[in-house]
This record gives structure tokens, sequence and C-alpha cells, in this order.
């Protein structure tokens, strides 16, 4: 069905236009097949993508479609927030009210923000001081209920003239552009070309959709003149004259509005003495009807973009028939035009509003609004409940009277808030504190913090009570900034609070607590525009709350402490400062920061060993937050949870974690935190040898998380399959992707170590062992931090398994005395709380040994007992592998055949991950001994040459000796007496048959897989 779209144009012929119309109608016939389509329309003003739209609309109606529209509002703060969003989720619940519901069904008090119908808006959320996931968790529940309603039949979502969109509905469409993935869905946005001039806040929207090719980009151009002369003879229902044609299209320049009035124009004889003026063209109309109706248009240019009737009588003070007289005259010359649902009015076309609009004289403008205002003020019901407030804010700040306008900008902007449009709440705080000082001091006195303002943490004092002052309004600007991503402005607003309360400090006047306040809020800001780590600010904070009796604001700041802590300083200090945060949240009744320093504590005990005891309490703030429906801390929970799981060796648990904690976000809308969840769980995927599972959770966060951190962690997890498997390359690129992602501004250890940790292996595997030793030399000099021996036992790891691999390389025998002993300093230093680290211990020990030439099979057998119960499979088959290798050398009793079964169980497990490197160290050691993987062939004695195996030639392996002590081309040329030429031809060959992209990599493999003779100790 049609729904809320009808004909709205003079022109009863559709002209041109068959190139865009076939590409809607192709996207519709792409999103009835269950591919979701974006599209955006753009165009001048009046060029006629309304029109387009419409004969889209009805097209789809035809084809069994459910259609609806939803219209952005001029000037986006002084609408209601999502205004679109909401109109055509109403018109789609009125259509489809039982798939609607049933798509909402659990989350209707969230939706409700939208669409108030739902459910109870008004209940308080989790987020009470805001929540930075609560935006997008709103966005997310939108989205999928827009995909469940549209799983069985197509749905078409109309948003029209996006360039008047607040900023939450842009976030908003952005979002859905970007993940909806699922259902019969098209959502087609238009917009006016013509007014997104450099610094409008839609053109950098447009560039971040024209980067997804998921978005489809239409531009509508003006008509030709044969267009425009079918479009005239449509509206004048005979064949025009030529030159009137003519005359119309220079005027006109192929703007379809523009045609339209001046035909309807020359039709009514009107076109002489009409300006080139297009305001003049717009306005003769208008000026031509009688004085009521004129003035009517006056009044409605000013009431938005619908006026209901009640309002508008209100408003204009005719006599009724008065009133129905003026307003069928306007209609009637297809000025103005009833709404669809026949409540009330509104203009044919957006530019003709404008220039109603631009004509009105400045007091004229201001008394309308203050007409409007009052009407709404005498009688709340003639505007629905939802517009309320935000209509009301909107006219008395356009009256010009601060004392009205003050507590209805403030009481919008707390609508905006529990909208979690916090864009809009910033813009219209930054309206409150202009009219802070203009409105009256009994005005401002009636004012109560408990009202208005809930980011501040009031110290002790009862807020109903508490007078609202302008320091007040400038915390919730600082925190609503924070919240839509308003950052800079958010900065600005904060820095400016600092400096008052700095002032009035010098004059005796200090209010600490406030002050480490805004100091925390300062933080959190630059810690996300890259202006560096926020310890600075907290170090304020902690400074100011010093010596101070228990609040709200000084348990905030030692979590803050804490938290900042748990990233870049773990240990002793920052598990106290979690401890004071606990014990200070509990003594003034702060759950939510009580559960937030309690998560850290728990992770803290867990790294520090207490590891029974962290994970109790872990788990229990897991379960209180759920129980109160604090959403924040029940994401922070299930991201850290199964990270602290994976550092303690608990990989399976943190996966089941995981995957309650894929299906919580998926029923809260918890997008970003379900990215951070994957992430882990790739992690963990990869420990317990699960790769192409790991992979795929990887590459799902890398392509829906909201933020970057996630994303470079995932992109980290890709990077150590991709080594795994011998994809250098793609190693590579992936390192190189996770550093972009992390940046420079806030290094942390967590984020740091791992990356080294790739970059050793991948320096190892390319025969780059300075670089590893320069990796490693850079760690150890600046310190490694304590309790993370999760990331440092691996990290070691590699290091010792470089320079063991690299042992009888020439170019690695300088220096390795000295790495090794850095390396078994730096292992003496690492706990081993857990069976995995125990392990590794051991582990890094043998290999320190292999690279010192004294180690026996007996340290490669207490490795590999060591590794068995813990579940690191892909582990376990390396140690394996070297345990056969070291048993094959010593060959004593049974060693054959023990080292013929560990090989057997290290190849299956690279055979099943696709562990190229693996695999083949586990053949060429077999084709060596001269032993079957197959359980069915016989045992073969003697030795056997590597080399034969990657077909290399003599003269290649003389070469590839050469490579491998370092040797260069022309040196190469020299010792075999050929030329240098001659020698860079068999280096090429060799590298092609070994696969290897260098000479490096060539050294390495050869090196590692022993096909030439090893030194002995």
């Amino acid at each position: 069905m049609l729904g809320d779209v009808e004909t709205r144009s003079v022109s009863p012929v559709f002209v041109g236009r068959s190139d865009e119309l076939g590409i809607l109608n192709t996207a519709l016939e792409r999103a009835a097949a269950g591919e979701p389509q974006a599209l955006l329309l753009g165009g001048e003003a009046g060029v006629g993508k309304t029109r387009l739209v419409e004969e889209f609309a009805a097209e789809a109606c035809k084809q069994g479609a459910v259609v609806v529209t939803g219209g952005c509002v001029e000037i986006g703060a002084d609408g209601l927030p999502f205004a679109p969003f909401s109109t055509a989720l109403r018109s789609l619940r009125r259509t489809l009210p039982a798939e609607v519901d049933a798509a909402a069904a659990g989350r209707e008090d969230e939706l409700a923000r939208l669409l108030p119908e739902l459910g109870d808006r008004t209940v308080p959320g989790s987020d009470a001081r805001g929540d930075e996931s609560a935006t997008a968790r709103l966005f997310e529940l939108t989205g999928r209920l827009l995909e469940r309603v549209a799983a069985e039949r197509t749905v078409v979502v109309v948003l029209e003239d996006l360039h008047w969109a607040d900023a939450s509905t842009r976030h908003l469409l952005s979002y859905l552009f970007r993940t909806l993935r699922n259902g019969r869905l098209a959502v087609v946005a238009t917009y006016r070309a013509d007014d997104v001039h450099r610094r409008h806040p839609l053109r950098p929207l447009l560039a971040e959709l024209d980067r997804l090719r998921t978005v489809t980009r239409i531009e509508l151009g003006r008509l030709s003149r044969e267009e425009v002369a079918r479009q005239v003879a449509g509206i004048m229902a005979a064949e025009p004259d030529r030159a009137v044609v003519d005359d119309i299209f220079r005027r006109s320049d192929g703007n379809a509005f523009f045609v339209e009035e001046l035909a309807v124009s020359a039709a009514e004889g009107c076109a002489t003495g009409l300006t080139d003026s297009l305001r003049d063209v717009l306005l003769v109309r208008v000026e031509s009807l009688p004085e009521d109706a004129q003035r009517v248009a006056r009044i409605c240019a000013e009431g938005g973009s619908t006026v209901e009737y009640p309002l508008l009588a209100a408003v204009a003070r005719l006599g009724e028939d008065d009133l129905i007289e003026a307003l069928r005259a306007a209609v009637g010359a297809n000025i103005l035009l009833a709404s669809t649902d026949g409540d009330g009015y509104r203009f044919r076309h957006s530019l003709v509003r404008e220039a109603v609009s631009d004509d009105l004289l400045p007091g004229e403008r201001s008394r309308i609004n203050r007409r409007y205002a009052e009407a709404l003020e005498d009688d709340p019901a003639l505007v629905p409940t939802e517009a309320r407030v935000m209509r009301l804010a909107s006219y008395w700040y356009h009256a010009h009277d601060a004392a009205k306008a003050l507590p209805a900008v403030l009481d919008a902007s707390v609508e905006a808030r529990r909208r979690h449009a916090y864009s809009e709440q910033l813009r219209l705080l930054e309206r409150a504190m202009e009219l802070w000082d203009e409105a009256p001091e009994e005005i401002r006195a009636q004012l109560r913090m408990g009202d208005y303002a809930v980011a501040y943490l009031s110290c002790g004092c009862d807020p109903a009570e508490t007078r609202l002052d302008y320091l007040d309004l400038m915390a919730e600007a600082a925190a609503a900034g924070r919240l839509c991503g308003e950052r800079e402005r958010a900065l600005k607003i904060g820095k400016r609070a600092i400096r008052i309360l700095d002032e009035a400090a010098a004059t005796g006047a200090a209010d600490p607590l406030r002050l480490a306040w805004f100091w925390i809020q300062r933080s959190r800001i630059i810690s996300h525009i890259a202006r560096g780590n926020g310890w600075d600010e907290i170090a304020k904070a902690q400074e100011l709350v010093r010596g101070l009796p228990p609040s709200a604001v000084h348990a905030e700041v030692l979590a803050h402490a804490a938290a900042w802590g748990m990233l870049h300083n773990p240990g002793g200090e920052t598990l106290a400062a979690a401890e004071r945060a606990v014990e200070y949240a509990q003594m003034v009744g702060d759950d939510e920061t009580e559960l937030h320093a309690r998560l850290i504590r728990g992770g803290l005990l867990v790294d520090a060993g207490s590891i029974d005891q962290g994970f109790a309490e872990m788990y229990a703030v897991r379960d209180r937050s759920a129980e109160l429906g604090l959403m924040a801390r029940i994401s922070n929970v299930n991201v850290n949870l199964p990270s602290h799981l994976e550092g303690a060796g608990r990989s399976a648990e943190a996966v089941r974690i995981c995957d309650e904690g894929v299906e919580l976000c998926r029923r809260f809308g918890l997008t970003d935190t379900k990215a951070w969840v994957r992430s882990n769980q790739a992690e963990s995927l990869v420990s317990l040898g699960r790769w192409d599972d790991a992979v795929k959770a990887a590459n799902w966060t890398s392509r829906f998380a909201l933020s970057d951190k996630p994303r470079a962690t995932a992109t980290t997890h890709l990077a150590s399959v991709a080594l795994g498997r011998g994809a250098f390359q793609e190693a590579t690129d992936h390192l190189a992707a996770a550093r972009r992602y992390f940046g420079t501004h806030d290094p942390q250890p967590q984020h740091d170590l791992p990356l080294a940790h790739r970059a050793i292996e991948l320096a190892a595997a390319q025969g780059r062992l300075l670089d590893a030793r320069a990796e490693l030399d850079r760690l150890v000099t600046a310190g490694l931090p304590p309790s993370l021996q999760r990331y440092i036992w691996p990290l070691l790891l590699a290091a010792a398994e470089a320079e063991a691999d690299a042992r009888g390389l020439p170019a690695a025998d300088a220096g390795r005395a000295e790495a090794v002993a850095r390396i078994r300093d730096a292992a003496k230093r690492q706990a081993t709380p857990v069976p995995v680290w125990q392990a590794y211990e051991q582990w890094v020990r043998t290999e320190l040994l292999r690279a010192e030439g004294r180690v026996t099979p007996d340290d490669w057998s207490a490795t590999v007992t060591a590794l068995e119960p813990v579940d690191r499979p892909y582990d376990l088959a390396r140690a394996r592998t070297r345990l056969a290798d070291s048993l094959l050398a010593r060959a004593e009793g049974d060693d054959r055949d023990r080292a013929t079964e560990l090989l057997r169980l290290a190849s299956a497990v690279a055979d099943h991950l696709g562990a190229r490197p693996l695999a083949e160290s586990v053949a060429l050691l077999a084709q060596r001994a001269r032993l079957s993987l197959t359980r069915d062939l016989p045992r073969q004695d003697g030795p056997a040459d590597p080399a034969e195996d990657f077909g290399l030639t003599s003269r290649e392996r003389d070469v590839l000796r050469l490579v491998t002590a370092g040797r260069s081309n022309r040196q190469i040329a020299e010792e075999l007496f050929i030329s240098p030429k001659t020698a860079s031809v068999h280096v090429s060959n060799i590298l092609a048959k070994l696969g290897v992209a260098g000479r490096g990599e060539a050294a390495a493999l050869a090196h590692r897989l022993r096909l030439f003779p090893q030194p002995t100790a």
C-alpha cells in the first residue's frame, strides 16, 4: 500500500527521470530478494526529488511493498530528535502493528525513545550519567527492528530533506547504511545538493557514505528543453506556444519546481511583469491570495514543517469560517496542502515556505513565535505529546523572550537526553548558556539541579533543593559533547569551566570536587582525540580530592585512576586504587562506580595470581550489573571477563562466556561491545586451534566495530593466524593496519606487547634476526610491566625461538650470548600463576638451551609434558616436533618409534590448521629420517636430501648455502666462478622454488629445515 505517500505535484505528467527511476526500481528488486538497499538521492531545491520518490513509491506499492516516509524539520535542534525516523516508524506500526510489536518485544522501553507508543520512555535508564554505548544501543535495536519487520515483506523507508536532519538522525542513518545486512528493506534518503556547502554538517556524512560500496548515490539533474515542454503541456493541458516554452525554460533553467510555478502563472495570465528573481517567482502567487490567506501562510511558515489545525486556529485568531476560507484559498492555489492525517497543513514545497519566512519582518517573526508559544502553553494538547517540549522551546527562543525560553530550552534538553539524542542536547544546552545571563534572576532562582543536571555528581546536597547554576549547565554540555562525539566542543566547554573554578579558588571560593569532576571529563575526552593518555588530568583530580570526605566524585576519581592503571601500569599500586574506589563507592552508595571498581579489582587480582578470588569477583559483578540493568557495566564485564579468562589459560571457558556475551549484545543492541567480545573470542579460538573460526570472528569485528580499538585487536589476531600459516605478507599488512588503528597517542602494554610479539615472529620467519633482537631490546630497555605475563611469556618464547633457529647462521653469532642472557633474565622476573605460563616458562628455558647448543631430549620431553594439559594444540605440535628432532639426533632405543608418533601427531595438527611452516618442518624432518607419517607404509632407513623435495639443482644448492651464509650476489659469483648476473638468476629461481619472498626468508627456511649440516655445540 502507498501509506503516507501522496501526489502533491501540479503537473499530471511525470517527465524524464527514466534512468534514475530505473536505478530505484532495480534497488527495489534487490531488496525484495533479501539484499538490503541504501540509496542517497541528491539534487538542487525544486529539481524534482520528491516527485521522483513519489513515482518510485507508487510502483513499490503496486508490487506489494510497504512504503513509509519521514521528513526532516528545518533547523534540527528546534524539532524533535530523530523526527523523520519517528514519523516513519509510526507509519510502519500503523500499517503492520503486529509485526512491529513482535520485532520490538522485550526492548519496548528503549525503542520508545524513537516511537513513544511502544513503551515508557520516561523509565530511568542505566545511563543516567551518560552511557557512551546508549546511542549505539538504540541504533542497533532500531536496525534490528527494521530487519525483522522486513523479513517477510518488502519495506521501503523514505527520509526526505536530509539537509535539515538533526545530528542524531544523521548518525542513525549512517549507522543503518553501514550495518543493515538482512531483510527485504530499502532506505532512500533525499537531500538538497545545493544547500550542502563546504561547512554543512551533512557534508562529512556524504563523504563517509561515498566510501561504502553498499550505498547507491543518485544525482538528479535539471530537465532538458524537450522535457520542460512536456511538463508545461501537462500543466496547461494543451500544447504551449514555442515562445512560452522558451521563456519558461530560460527563466527556470530546467528546475522542475520553477517550471511548474512559471507555467501556472503563464496559464493564469500572470507572466507579464514577473522579474527573473526566483524569490519573486515563489512569492507572486502567495501575494495574489486574499489578505487572510496571506496572513495564514505567514503564520504557517513559522510553525514548523506541519502545523496542526487547532494550533493554527489559536495563533491566527480568525473566526472559524474566515480561517477555513483562508485555508481553502491557500490550498486551492497549491500553496498549502492538508497533511496526510488530515489534522494540519504544510507548504506544498519548502522553497515557498522559506521564501515566505524570509519575507517576514524581524518583529513580525518574533510576534508569530510568541503567539505559538502562548497558545501551546495555554493548551498543551494542541500538538502531539512527544513534540510539545521541543516545539515550545523553539517558539520561545525565536520569540526572544529569555525568561520563558530558558526553562523551556532546558526542558527540551532533558527530552533530548532521554532520547539519547546527545547532539541535540548539547545544542540546546549551549542555547541555555546563551540565555542564562539574559534571563531574570528570579527565573534562574526557580531552576533546580535535580530537574536538569544528571552528569555532575552532587556532593551530598539534595538535588531537588539545590539551585541550578551556570557550571551545572557546563557540566551537562561537556558530558553531552563527549557522548555525541563532539569532543572538541566538549573540551572547550570543560576548559572554560576549569578556568572559572580556578578563578573562584583564587578568591577563596574553592569547589575541589566539582573541579575534580571536570578534570576527569577532560581526561576521558583527550584520550579519544589523540591529545595524550589522560593521566595528567587524572592526577590533578586525585590531588584535588585527596584528604576530602568520601563522596561520589571521590569514588569516581579513584575508579578512573584504577581503570587507567589497569591499562597502562597494572600492579600493586593500581590494585590499591581499585580497593579504595570500591570502599568509597560503598560508603556513598554509588552502585555503578562500585561495580566498575570491583570489575577492575577482579581483573587485577587474576593478573596478580589470586585466580579464584579475582574470577569470583568478576562473575559477581556480571550478575549484579544484569540485576540492576546497568548497561555500561554489562558491556565492560562481557569484554573484561573473557579476556582475563584467556589470560589465565582458560580459553574454552572464555569462548563460552563470549558466546553468552554475543547473545546478550544482540539482545540489547550493544554493537561495539559485541565487536570487542568477538575480538576476544578470536584470541581464545586461536589458542584452542580453531583458526578458521577465529578468522571469522576477527573479520566480523573488523567489519562492524564502531571504534578502532576492537578493530585493531582483531587485526592483531588475524596477523597471528597468518604467521602460523606462513602468509608473511598478509601478516605484515595486518600488523601495519593494527598499528594504524591503535595510533600513537595512548600506548598501552596490552596493545604494544602482542604487536611486538608478532613483529619478532615475523622478523625471525623472514631471516631478520637483528630486527627481532632490536624489538626485544626496545621492550626490555623500556621495562617490561608487571602482571602481564599473558603477553610477555609468548613474546619471550618468540625471541628465544628466533635465537635457537638462527644458531649456525654466521650473521647471528655475534650478540647471541647477550641476547640469550637478556631473554633469560627477563624470564626470571615473570610470574607463572597458572599452568599455561608454567609450561611457557619451561618452553622458554628449553629454547634457550637449544640456542646455546646444549638442549637434550629430556628438556623437550619436560616441555611437551607441561604443554599437554593446557589445551594449546598448535603449541603442543611445535614442541612435539622439537622433541622428535631431538630424539632422532640421539637415536637410542625406541627413540625412532617415539619420534615417528610425535611427528604424526604434529602433522595432523598442522594439516588441520593449515600451518604451512609447521607442516613443512614435520615433513622434511620425517623425510630426512626416512620416517613415514602414515601408519600403513613401511619405514625406510638411510639419510635423505631435503633439498631434492624443492627440486633444487646441485648448483642451486651451492648458491642457497652461500645465501644462508649471508653472501651477496657478487660474493656468490666470485666464490662459484660465475657472473653476478648468473648468480642473481639462480637466487631468483631458488626463491621461487622455496616459495619465499626474499633472501632472509630463504635463509631462515633453509636453516629451520636443516637443508645444510648444523654446527654442534
